[in-house]
């Protein structure tokens, strides 16, 4: 296999520049019924998909979620700023955590601040998480850059037909080792929180309004 390192590197650093997360202030202001919704997130969210023909959130994606008390019900079957935003971490998260993970750290964002008209509410949220957004792409393109240096120098007494091929699988390995060693740690920070508030642990499977309203 034949690589051509300049133009790999190029090509991931392109990616890098293409993140971009959804602004609140891009959200239409009125509610939306669910093809406005997946329509939406299909379009701001594009250039995040693998292939073409993957799909951002689906109808059924999203009423499973409601189902399963991720996400709190929609208005007359109209979709709020805030269901957008929740959606927005859900398909953040949705890849890496598992259903019961997403729970336990979107539940209590949900309970406290959902439509919450009293202080800060999950647009804040949204807005200081995402306002480190630029600087992590920052750091992360100046890891890459060094990880991909580095691997380009070890197998040195391969034979310099397979040196490519090698050079590249270790790139690989170095970004792989990365993603597990940070999931594991989300992980192991859930079950650490989930221990100390058992109260947590088990999802109610009701929406944030029906909880504050006993």
């Amino acid at each position: 296999m034949t690589i051509d390192e300049k133009d790999l590197l190029n090509s991931i650093m392109a990616s890098l520049e293409r993140i971009n997360h959804i602004k609140p202030e891009s959200i239409p202001d009125i509610d939306l019924y669910m093809d406005q919704v997946t329509t939406f997130m299909e379009s701001s969210l594009a250039p995040s998909k693998r292939y073409p023909d993957d799909k951002v959130l689906t109808k059924t994606m999203i009423n499973n979620y409601t189902k399963d008390g991720l996400l709190p019900p929609p208005e007359k079957k109209k979709y709020s700023r805030e269901h957008m935003l929740l959606l927005i971490f859900i398909y953040y998260f949705k890849n890496i955590l598992c259903i019961n993970d997403l729970h336990h750290i979107l539940d209590p964002l949900s309970e406290k601040y959902f439509s919450n008209e009293n202080g800060m509410n999950l647009t804040d949220i949204y807005n200081e998480v995402f306002s480190l957004e630029k600087d992590e792409v920052q750091y992360l393109a100046k890891d890459i850059t060094k990880k991909f240096n580095r691997s380009k120098e070890i197998f040195k007494d391969a034979p310099p037909e397979d040196r490519d091929s090698l050079h590249y699988f270790a790139l690989i390995c170095m970004l792989s080792f990365d993603t597990y060693v940070e999931k594991m740690l989300i992980e192991k920070m859930i079950d650490l929180d989930r221990a100390k508030h058992p109260e947590k642990s088990a999802p109610a499977k009701r929406s944030p309004r029906a909880r504050k309203n006993q």
